[in-house]
């Protein structure tokens, strides 16, 4: 059984073509699917099922891919740790993020991290932080950046407090305020992230048993922010998503001091690849977050 059959066949699980699998990866569409077949042949069911709009997994391959995950993920293990015996550092590390860190921190991470460790080859999935989370537990991704706390069964590394501010419209009567209470904007018109794209505004209201007049729901921070510049309401965003956003706003800290703690979790500490742990090791010395 083949290491590379795997391969091939993840590819195709994730671009959902075998034709779009077999150009990725170099080869031609009857060599994946001789390789598919072949591996079909082997397990006595089949893994996929073929059609004019793609591939996808059968049920038989759908209980196999967690398996098979797991074999490409400590296949990847041995690879690496043979390659440090010879004084190279090289592997592959899959890192899920979101918006504001893959901004404001990953693209230096990246640079001084590639600077050092060339031969290791980064792979970004951007998400919100429940989907994150579902990627570390179903191994597609060897580690995340998530604003905790996240599930108990990962191992999490804390890394930054990102403060809580409050947004408001120029002409809005709490502008002269130098921070404000909660108490003081909960009959306020309110904008309220989606609870999948950031939970850190729900767990401070939760926290503080507020319910303020939510008026708009929206999953884009950008536009919570172009909606409170024209006057439609008020929110609460994290500084690290403001940073360097040249609105008409007014940012206010709150009286309670409040923040979400970012950091970067695994699912294991003790299974993590010697790729993933030099890069949480860079990230958890890195001097600039």
């Amino acid at each position: 059984m083949s290491i590379n059959k795997f391969k091939v066949l993840m590819k195709v699980v994730e671009l959902g073509s075998l034709t779009k699998a077999a150009e990725v990866m170099g080869f031609t569409q009857s060599g994946v699917s001789h390789m598919i077949n072949s591996l079909e042949d082997e397990f006595g069911f089949s893994l996929l099922i073929r059609n004019r709009s793609g591939a996808k997994l059968t049920t038989n391959g759908e209980e196999m891919l967690k398996t098979i995950r797991e074999i490409l993920k400590w296949n990847e293990h041995l690879e690496q740790q043979v390659a440090a015996i010879h004084g190279i550092e090289l592997g592959t590390i899959h890192i899920g993020t979101f918006t504001s860190v893959g901004v404001h921190w990953l693209p230096g991470i990246i640079k001084d991290f590639q600077r050092d460790y060339p031969h290791i080859e980064i792979r970004l999935v951007e998400g919100d932080y429940q989907e994150i989370e579902e990627w570390i537990a179903e191994g597609k991704i060897d580690c995340g950046f998530l604003s905790l706390p996240t599930w108990d069964t990962f191992d999490a590394i804390p890394l930054h407090q990102d403060p809580l501010l409050v947004l408001l419209p120029l002409d809005h009567p709490l502008n002269s305020e130098d921070s404000i209470t909660l108490s003081q904007i909960e009959n306020e018109p309110f904008i309220m992230p989606t609870k999948g794209s950031d939970y850190d505004v729900n767990r401070l209201l939760e926290k503080a048993r507020t319910k303020p007049d939510i008026k708009y729901t929206l999953g884009d921070d950008y536009a919570i922010m172009a909606m409170v510049e024209k006057g439609l309401g008020i929110s609460i965003l994290p500084e690290l998503v403001l940073r360097g956003q040249q609105r008409n706003i007014r940012l206010i800290e709150l009286k309670e001091k409040s923040y979400r703690l970012l950091g970067i979790a695994i699912s294991s500490m003790r299974e993590v690849s010697p790729a993933t742990q030099r890069f949480l090791n860079y990230v958890k010395s890195y001097p600039k977050l």
